[in-house]
């Protein structure tokens, strides 16, 4: 998959990505339209990250994943915006 970033970054999510952190990101995904707060957003992605993949440990966002991540946050503020 192709991710692009509002600054134009595209991000090729299976040579830029771990496949641990591709699956981190469908959390986020999913996170994405669930969460209840930029906050609760941030805590999910934390747990996520602690975990890992099927509780292996620990994984590090890489650039991409934190640039990816960044937008999901701005996505998540103006749904929450827009509900206010």
């Amino acid at each position: 998959m192709k991710y692009e970033t509002p600054s134009g970054q595209t991000i090729d999510t299976d040579r830029d990505l771990s496949a641990p952190e591709r699956h981190i990101l469908q959390k986020l995904f999913l996170w994405e339209s669930m969460a209840g707060s930029l906050k609760e957003f941030r805590e999910k992605k934390r747990e996520a990250l602690e975990k890992g993949w099927n509780d292996s440990g620990p994984i590090s966002e890489n650039q991409f994943l934190k640039s990816i991540t960044k937008d999901l946050e701005r996505k998540v503020r103006a749904r929450l915006d827009k509900t206010a």
